[in-house]
């Protein structure tokens, strides 16, 4: 823990984020960074997934962000980089630390990056896909697993009050249910739209790492 800590906190060392204030993967780590403290240490530099120039390829292989840069080393995905953050603050602070516990939050986020996950494959299945080639049962498989998912939000709220790993996992997730729509999802969750108002006001990390008006 100390050779990380170091390794962090060494001012010659460069500290980057490769992602965009659009991504929700990206908002994701932004907002553990916000909630423990941790967002001085960081630059933010924007990536460009389709361009073939962009560095971000040589960075993490597989072309997607976030990607977090501690010197020249690379470190890859959301997942792992929230897993080293709450190791540099300790451990306990996103998640506990050992037990079924920890592994009963890790599938709760997972869950939510789940949700986060479908968002995207149907916004990339418009974007990518003219109106004629769109499938419709893809898109109704993906919607299948938001819907569901968020089902088992509705009926098992994490703790507003906090901002641990399944909190911003899942605030995210909304935060970009919200952005692309791609589903009509609050009338069918009032819960959920309830408790990310609540999640909104209680955490500064919220407000500060939403998107600018375009």
């Amino acid at each position: 823990m100390t050779e990380l800590r170091s390794f962090w906190e060494d001012p010659a060392v460069a500290v980057v984020l490769r992602s965009t204030e659009t991504s929700p993967f990206g908002r994701k780590v932004r907002m553990a960074l916000i909630a423990l403290g941790l967002d001085a240490r960081i630059r933010l530099e924007p990536a460009d997934t389709l361009a073939e120039t962009d560095g971000l390829r040589l960075q993490n292989p597989l072309g997607k962000m976030p990607c977090l840069l501690i010197g020249e080393e690379a470190f890859f995905d959301s997942h792992v980089i929230l897993e080293m953050l709450d190791a540099l603050t300790g451990g306990g602070r996103l998640m506990p630390r050992e037990g079924p516990e920890r592994f009963r939050v890790l599938t709760r986020a997972r869950l939510a990056d789940g949700i986060t996950d479908a968002a995207l494959l149907v916004t990339y299945e418009g974007r990518f896909r003219g109106p004629d080639q769109a499938s419709e049962r893809w898109l109704a498989h993906q919607k299948g697993k938001m819907t569901r998912a968020l089902a088992a939000f509705e009926n098992d709220l994490p703790d507003p009050a906090r901002a641990e790993l399944v909190q911003i996992t899942l605030a995210a997730a909304l935060g970009y249910l919200n952005w692309r729509r791609p589903l009509a999802w609050q009338d069918a969750h009032p819960k959920l739209d309830k408790w990310l108002q609540e999640f909104a006001r209680n955490h500064p990390c919220w407000t500060r790492t939403e998107r600018k008006q375009e």
